[in-house]
């Protein structure tokens, strides 16, 4: 069964594959878009504020507000009886306006840091066409379980394309990212994204947001200036993520911020139900403040009780202070 929320878009015509050498591969989509309400079991609805439609990009082309509930489920089809998911992922290379003072070159797939966030439900089968036009070598390497021959550890030259195909497992909360050496220097560069894949069961209904904590090294020395997360610092400070009291949230973490150890986050007010990696169906444990590596996650849950605005930030305040800090905006229920 589709996820309610699919929706293809066409993003390359078949010449366009054809000059490429992949005119057997079918065209892929970006699906996005938002389901508002969403029904329980028990009949109560899942709600999920509207993103304003006003708030500013900074000249990126990219809105983080709309990119939190942003989920990109491919073009769907079925061969041989089985429920294949297509995607199209183009690298390429993009000045991101961090703040009104700092512009920075970003590595990026889809133009976008992060690179969208790939779903897919467990068991499915994965076909990603990835197009090099960053002007250097680049790969998409996937965590998760798949043959070494689409390990993604193989560059792909600028101008060329590779598809990657396997099975999506296990269930839980993967990434993606670049393995070109330095391979450090191409992940902080904006060389990432979020993979999940969803258990057969699936999961309780909630409004699910994505959460990805990035960090710009500005000036070359391999040590951190400005921290973010979805990609701009501080945005979720200036414009809050709205989400409704009571409401059941499920917040997909994930931290690839190089150059420093481990981050942690911690939300006010609050504990959270932590699912290490995705891969467990009931949570391990209850927290405020959780640490994590680079490249680990976590599924987070959580629902406010009270209305009103509450900062979710690591807390190593440095990091905190210098652009990874955000709010939630908790809207009351009758609202």
């Amino acid at each position: 069964m589709p996820y309610p929320q699919e929706i293809g878009e066409k993003l390359w015509n078949r010449r366009k594959l054809l000059q490429l050498g992949l005119g057997g591969v079918a065209t892929a989509g970006i699906a996005g878009g938002y389901q508002w309400f969403r029904q329980r079991s028990s009949g109560q609805p899942v709600r999920v504020p509207l993103v304003p439609t006003d708030t500013p990009a900074y000249g990126n082309g990219i809105n983080p507000l709309k990119m939190v509930r942003d989920f990109d489920y491919g073009k769907v089809k079925q061969e041989n009886g089985r429920t294949i998911r297509e995607f199209q992922i183009i690298a390429s290379t993009t000045t991101l306006q961090l703040n009104s003072a700092v512009s920075y070159i970003t590595w990026n797939y889809n133009g976008r840091v992060p690179g969208p966030t790939l779903r897919a439900r467990e068991g499915d089968r994965v076909r990603v066409s990835f197009l090099n036009q960053g002007g250097h070598a680049h790969t998409m390497h996937f965590h998760g379980i798949h043959p070494t021959a689409v390990d993604g550890v193989r560059p792909v030259s600028n101008g060329k394309a590779f598809i990657y195909e396997f099975d999506a497992v296990p269930y839980g909360v993967h990434l993606y990212h670049c393995h070109i050496a330095p391979v450090t220097r191409h992940i902080s560069k904006g060389l990432h994204g979020m993979f999940i894949v969803d258990p057969k069961e699936g999961r309780s209904p909630a409004d699910e947001i994505v959460l990805v904590m990035d960090a710009y090294d500005t000036n070359d020395d391999n040590r951190n200036e400005l921290y973010a997360f979805n990609g701009l610092p501080n945005y979720y400070k200036r414009y809050p993520i709205p989400i409704y009291q009571n409401q059941l949230v499920r917040l997909y973490l994930l931290n690839v911020v190089e150059f420093d150890a481990a981050l942690t986050f911690h939300t006010h007010a609050n504990f959270f139900r932590v699912y290490p990696t995705g891969m467990t169906l009931k949570p391990s444990y209850e927290t405020d403040v959780i640490t994590m590596g680079t490249a680990e996650r976590h599924i987070l849950e959580f629902a406010y009780p009270y209305p009103g605005k509450y900062m979710f930030h690591p807390h190593q305040d440095a990091i905190a202070e210098a652009g990874c800090m955000g709010l939630f905006d908790v809207i009351p229920q009758n609202s």
